[in-house]
């Protein structure tokens, strides 16, 4: 119960069509898991299940999945039943439910037996509320020991056949490792949460970019009312970077991962831009002698670990997080 993530559809079922929407509660099983599960109730192929994002197993985590039952050999899903899951809603809908699909999670987190100074803990918070987070990809995302990253670069380097899930998470460590670099850099310069020269900036809660030649008075009125943010790469093939300034602080950091970029274009992984910032939604903290309660809201892709390391210190020394 001390770690609770409620996901916010951007899409709900209109209550017609061969899909079943459910929204479940889980325990202790992450996402895949439950998903499999559900096809395996259905009697469907895993591929005709689809939810919008990946949760931990940690925790309680409510969620929409969809379910294809065009070919379902159960599709009396009162009677389906996983352990450490719960039915709360279900609806039909003419379309699977796609990855990313959703306007965000909401959070609430309780931290125990905190040691150390807490005076400072609700201040801490209020900036955090005011300026946004650094937008770190956090160390679930490298797996047990930031193993992944060096999975990934022994597979890319020597090649060989793996699983298609197995693939993507090796793709997605790699560059979360690399955008986490950069975005280290930038947070050590002390301008991670504004414009420079030539920057390739995301409008908030989308994500097309565009470039910034700077100065410009409107440019940064608009990043500093948490508008428009400033970007980091997700390296692969193809893709349009930064210019001048921008360009000049990113690939101080990339040159030195040359051949994990190559060998990542090489993949097939396409080069995308992720937002170096992002705005913790409704940020509450209350501190109760060495306890901590937070509730917030993140959006898509932005990870409660990431705020957490902005308060108290939860460093692990095998992580591939900055």
């Amino acid at each position: 119960e001390d770690f609770q993530v409620f996901e916010k559809p951007l899409v709900t079922p209109d209550g017609a069509g061969n899909h079943l929407w459910l929204e479940i509660e889980k325990r202790g099983a992450n996402t895949d898991w439950v998903a499999g599960q559900l096809a395996a109730n259905a009697g469907v192929s895993r591929r005709d299940v689809g939810f919008a994002g990946m949760k931990d197993r940690h925790g309680v985590t409510t969620q929409w999945f969809s379910i294809g039952l065009q070919e379902a050999d159960n599709a009396d899903w009162e009677n389906w039943s996983i352990e450490g899951v719960r039915f709360l809603h279900a609806s039909r809908h003419g379309r699977k439910l796609r990855r990313g699909v959703l306007a965000g999670n909401r959070f609430r987190l309780v931290v125990r037996e905190l040691t150390g100074n807490t005076g400072g803990l609700a201040e801490r918070i209020a900036v955090l509320a005011a300026n946004g987070i650094p937008n770190y990809f956090g160390p679930q995302r490298f797996g047990h020991g930031g193993r992944n990253v060096d999975r990934a670069r022994a597979w890319l380097e020597k090649g060989g056949r793996v699983r298609r899930q197995q693939r993507s998470l090796y793709l997605s460590a790699a560059r979360s490792f690399l955008f986490n670099h950069v975005l280290s850099t930038r947070v050590q310069r002390g301008d991670w949460n504004r414009l420079l020269d030539g920057e390739m900036a995301q409008l908030d809660g989308r994500r097309p970019v565009f470039s910034c030649d700077l100065p410009d008075v409107e440019l940064e009125r608009r990043c500093d009312l948490f508008e428009i943010h400033p970007t980091g790469p997700m390296p692969g093939r193809v893709g349009r970077g930064p210019e001048r300034d921008a360009a000049e602080v990113e690939n101080a950091v990339l040159n030195a991962e040359r051949d994990l970029i190559d060998a990542l274009a090489r993949a097939g992984a396409d080069a995308a831009r992720r937002s170096l910032r992002a705005i913790p939604r409704g940020l509450k903290g209350v501190v109760d002698d060495d306890t901590l309660e937070l509730v917030f809201e993140l959006p898509p892709g932005s990870y409660a670990t990431s705020l957490l390391r902005e308060i108290i210190d939860t460093r692990d020394t095998a992580s591939r997080e900055p």
